[in-house]
């Protein structure tokens, strides 16, 4: 399992996402006609695609990144610490610039890796896309064009449980349990976000969830190397 990679050359990240608008009734009528479409197989026949857009959130096309926290190891210290910092807001322009930034400057070498949970499936192409969205050039470790799949320099805990077992699926929260690690849902979980947001505008409320998951990646990825999860001392959020 990628023992030999150290620890200060991973990024642990996790991103929160809400639909674009904060109802259906506000997206223009072609938007709405290609949601339904887009969303036709996940709906069937239980939903209208009005009923179905609370989860809209979920695709970069229909939603937007409202938080991307991101942990790092530390070893310099005399013990492990590991540091917690998270870019959130309204606007998803500067969260993404903010991101793209902290890449480019401090995890942007042939070493360096993004971590994850079903990060290959969900985090890594969401925050892509909404790069291109946004007219944003894609820093190198998002850019996959022409690359072979040894040259990605992704990691993906979900994908590592697995063991190749690919039909096989094991939430965030299921893994942390049984392997003795806190929950990282201690107050919401993904599908709360939207309301969160739109409804009561608490966005440190979701930065401290989304710190959270990404705190619980790297404790995950810890169990898998049989090295001791953090304690609390050893954590530091940055602001």
């Amino acid at each position: 399992m990628a023992g030999t990679i150290n620890l200060k050359n991973i990024l642990f990240l996790d991103i929160e996402t809400v639909p674009q608008e904060s109802s259906y009734s506000n997206l223009l009528e072609e938007k709405q006609e290609l949601y339904a479409q887009k969303t036709k197989y996940q709906r069937k026949d239980e939903f209208t695609s009005e009923e179905f857009y609370e989860r809209a959130g979920i695709w970069a096309e229909f939603g937007k990144i409202v938080c991307i926290s991101v942990g790092f190891f530390d070893e310099e210290a005399k013990e492990l610490s590991f540091r917690l910092k998270s870019f959130f807001g309204h606007d998803e322009v500067k969260i993404l610039r903010e991101f793209k930034n902290l890449l480019e400057q401090f995890f942007s070498k042939k070493q360096h890796l993004l971590c994850a949970h079903n990060g290959k499936e969900f985090d890594f192409p969401y925050i892509a896309r909404r790069m291109i969205i946004n007219k944003i050039e894609l820093p190198e470790k998002l850019n996959l064009f022409g690359k072979k799949p040894w040259e990605v320099a992704h990691l993906d805990t979900l994908d590592m449980w697995k063991f190749g077992d690919y039909k096989h699926y094991t939430s965030l929260n299921l893994l942390t349990n049984i392997l003795g690690i806190p929950s990282p849902k201690e107050d919401i979980d993904g599908s709360q976000v939207g309301r969160v947001y739109y409804e009561e505008n608490n966005l440190e409320r979701i930065a401290k969830y989304c710190e959270n998951d990404t705190l619980a990646v790297a404790q995950v990825y810890l169990r898998f190397m049989n090295i001791d999860i953090l304690k609390d001392e050893q954590i530091v959020k940055v602001e």
